[in-house]
């Protein structure tokens, strides 16, 4: 596979600033996972390109019906003097309706931490802040080229937006870990696809063991193969290192992103060295 053309990926870059929405409706996906659709006429010029983009949730304050939302300097948010910042957390789009002027975020319901606890109370008419996508990096999804997805349940939305958006004739192959057999969810696509759902069944979460195994296992033609894949900061770097070592893919090829790490808040890096 070593002899496989390189795909040159294109950043894009957005001018969307910090926008003030309020929750339209809930939906219970799985027992794990919960649908928040956020809407407003703020979302009025919203972008989101790519389908591993993601933006940042502004929660409010304690005592706080609406979060205080910075404006967008040159070096990045300005918060007001003296104002108490909002909680962030990164997100990704799962779809935005530009029409209904509405942004659809799914939220993995796990421990009891802010974003967490607020989707899981979360009800109409409430008031949260987003901010970005700040870009977006495109890549090409067509009959020649075969996309690999990998990842856990922090991964589903982008995995399942991704798939919803490719276009007939296009070929992707999905592996996903999550908790249990509850959590599958339907993930409809106009592609060929080959989806393999992964469950811990009480194992915790974060173990490389499952998802390592399974691309192991996965075996594709050789061709125009692009990966991507995103979870716990340790998981995803023992995908990669395999992808790379072991199966000869080249750097450009294998984008990956670590959206948590155990025992820290708001991890996210993504894996470029």
């Amino acid at each position: 596979m070593n002899d496989l053309t390189p795909m040159r990926p294109l950043r894009v870059r957005h001018q969307n600033g910090a926008r003030l929405v309020h929750v339209a409706r809930v939906e219970t996906l799985t027992p794990r996972m919960r649908r928040v659709v956020l809407a407003g006429p703020s979302l009025a010029g919203f972008v989101s390109a790519a389908a591993d983009d993601h933006v940042k949730l502004f929660l409010p304050a304690p005592g706080q019906d609406r979060p205080i939302l910075p404006t967008l300097g040159p070096n990045g948010p300005v918060f007001p003097d003296g104002a108490t910042r909002p909680i962030g957390r990164d997100y990704t789009p799962r779809r935005f309706d530009e029409a209904a002027l509405e942004l659809t975020l799914d939220f993995v319901l796990h421990g009891d931490g802010p974003a967490t606890s607020w989707a899981a109370q979360a009800r109409p008419g409430q008031h949260v802040g987003i901010g970005g996508p700040r870009g977006s990096i495109l890549t090409r999804d067509d009959a020649s080229t075969l996309l690999l997805l990998a990842g856990d349940e922090t991964a589903l939305p982008a995995i399942a937006r991704r798939l919803e958006e490719l276009p007939p004739g296009a070929r992707a192959i999905a592996l996903i870990e999550v908790a249990d057999k509850a959590e599958q969810q339907h993930l409809p696509s106009a592609a060929s696809t080959a989806i393999t759902w992964l469950f811990r069944d009480g194992r915790p979460a974060g173990d490389p063991a499952l998802l390592l195994a399974a691309l192991r296992q996965t075996t594709w033609p050789t061709g125009d193969l692009h990966a991507w894949m995103a979870g716990e900061i340790g998981t995803v770097r023992a995908l990669r290192t395999h992808l790379l070592t072991e199966r000869g893919l080249l750097r450009e090829r294998v984008h990956a992103s670590g959206y948590w790490k155990h025992g820290e808040a708001a991890a996210h890096a993504k894996l470029e060295d």
